[in-house]
């Protein structure tokens, strides 16, 4: 591991691991290396990941008939593992809890629903699960919910009331308001209406690869004039048309393409691991050094790749979360 990434803050703002703590057949004791899966402590630990915002899906109307239900049981699973490595992991719910994260541990675990179909059109659950820790909001998955659309369903219609009602319950609790999987019209909304910062948590550049998944440059330039961050995602379905065939060059690709529309202060990580099927030579949460190695051999200049890693998200996180 290069010393840069040894002493580095990194972040990577979105993976889908709280899924293997189900029970069932599928669960693992993320505690220790798994042969299957692509993050747990171990991984994230030898990769020199600090902090990890840890998505609770809640699945689409069509894929739960109760979605908040699903996405308590993920947040259940990340609060036995809290018990189980007190020592190792870490919750963050202020500013001050981020801010202290130190690359010698523990590493903090920042909670996020991936949809706001776990709210069920109800601002009470919000602020309930606000409660329990939630710090980070992704309004959409794919489909449509009582807040808004996904990229699964076009761009006829942007945020409704309760979306935008959401928007400003998050910007005064200190919810950090996630436009990844959100529809363009609902970008659009959320840019106008928000007074903080937003993030696109794990998406790629349009420009580059056209994916519905991914961003336009306007979308881009909007998430950056209003102070955000859009984090880099692995996901090889989001980088070529043979998502077999996608490496770590084609990320880069698309980081380069970020850091040109976007800016510096504004591009960070977002691995989906567990998630999504992912580029090679990143397949799993201990190859994060081979980034910085990457960046580092084509040239850029630290302070940027401190950004990328995660500086600029802690920024971000800093500012928005309560004190």
């Amino acid at each position: 591991m290069h010393p840069l990434h040894r002493r580095a803050f990194v972040f990577d703002a979105h993976c889908d691991t709280l899924a293997w703590t189900l029970p069932g057949p599928q669960q693992r004791d993320l505690r220790h290396w798994g042969q299957v899966g692509h993050l747990d402590l171990p991984r994230m630990e030898a990769g020199g990941i600090n902090g990890q915002i840890f998505a609770c899906f809640p699945g689409e109307n069509n894929l739960t008939a109760a979605p908040t239900a699903a996405a308590l049981r993920r947040l259940e699973g990340l609060y036995r593992l809290l018990e189980q490595a007190p020592d190792r992991l870490t919750l963050v719910r202020t500013a001050t809890d981020l801010a202290g994260l130190s690359p010698d541990g523990p590493i903090g675990a920042v909670l996020g629903l991936e949809g706001a179909e776990a709210l069920d059109g109800s601002l009470e659950l919000l602020y309930t699960f606000f409660r329990l820790g939630v710090r980070v909001l992704g309004l959409a998955w794919n489909g449509r919910n009582a807040a808004c659309d996904g990229v699964a369903v076009g761009d006829r219609y942007g945020l409704t009331p309760f979306g935008r009602d959401l928007v400003t319950a998050c910007n005064e609790l200190g919810i950090v308001l996630d436009v990844s999987h959100l529809n363009a019209a609902g970008i659009e909304d959320v840019l106008t209406l928000s007074a903080q910062p937003v993030i696109a948590s794990h998406s790629l550049a349009r420009a580059v690869f056209d994916h519905r998944r991914n961003l336009s440059d306007a979308q881009l330039r909007g998430i950056a004039a209003a102070g955000g961050v859009i984090g880099a995602t692995f996901v090889a379905e989001f980088m070529a048309a043979a998502p077999d065939e996608a490496t770590l060059d084609h990320l880069l690709a698309h980081i380069e393409h970020m850091l040109a529309v976007a800016g510096p202060a504004h591009v960070g990580l977002g691995s989906d691991y567990d998630g999504a099927t992912i580029c090679r030579g990143l397949e799993s949460g201990e190859k994060y050094p081979v980034l910085t190695d990457a960046m580092l051999a084509r040239g850029y200049p630290e302070d940027v790749i401190c950004g990328i890693l995660g500086e600029n998200f802690r920024r971000v996180f800093v500012r928005v979360l309560p004190p």
